[in-house]
């Protein structure tokens, strides 16, 4: 099964993690400055910048205000039902989340691949329940499959 030309993109960073205390990691500091960001650290809440440097990465535009997760609901198409490979934006406490949709679990939960899941890039089950907005880049070819995949059966709720 093919999957969308991004999803390697972010694939490339699984396991980037942040730097505890006062460094930033390199990587993520390097998305900063692509980005154009006026911060750089990786303490402040990361997944939409994750997103926006894939997004850059790979030649496809992104929102005005990239760094805020809820700022990807109103970007490229609306879906409504997610596909493989389309930026899924969630709520949680204190804000949003963003990320990339891979599939889902066993229990019918979003596999997504996503920045700041644990302090890191990781494919991590996000409840569906929790989804605001699926969302696909204009103009790209949909991939419409959502495959099941296997996951550890905890749920997350570390997005911050």
């Amino acid at each position: 099964m093919s999957e969308p030309f991004w999803l390697g993109n972010a694939r490339r960073y699984l396991g980037t993690a942040e730097t505890p205390g006062r460094e930033t990691t390199p990587a993520i500091r390097r998305w900063l400055i692509e980005l154009g960001a006026w911060w750089s650290d990786d303490e402040t809440p990361w997944c939409g910048v994750f997103v926006a440097e894939v997004m850059r990465e790979s030649g496809i535009e992104r929102p005005a205000n990239w760094y805020r997760a809820r700022a990807w609901a109103d970007w490229g198409d609306a879906l409504l039902w997610p596909e493989l490979g389309c930026v899924a934006v969630f709520a949680r406490a204190g804000g949003g989340h963003v990320g990339f949709v891979l599939g889902e679990d066993q229990r019918q939960r979003l596999m997504v691949l996503g920045g700041n899941q644990g302090n890191r890039v990781s494919i991590t089950p996000i409840d569906r329940v929790r989804a605001v907005a699926f969302r696909w880049p204009t103009g790209q070819t949909r991939h419409n499959l959502l495959p099941v995949l296997r996951s550890d059966g905890q749920t997350s709720s570390n997005e911050a």
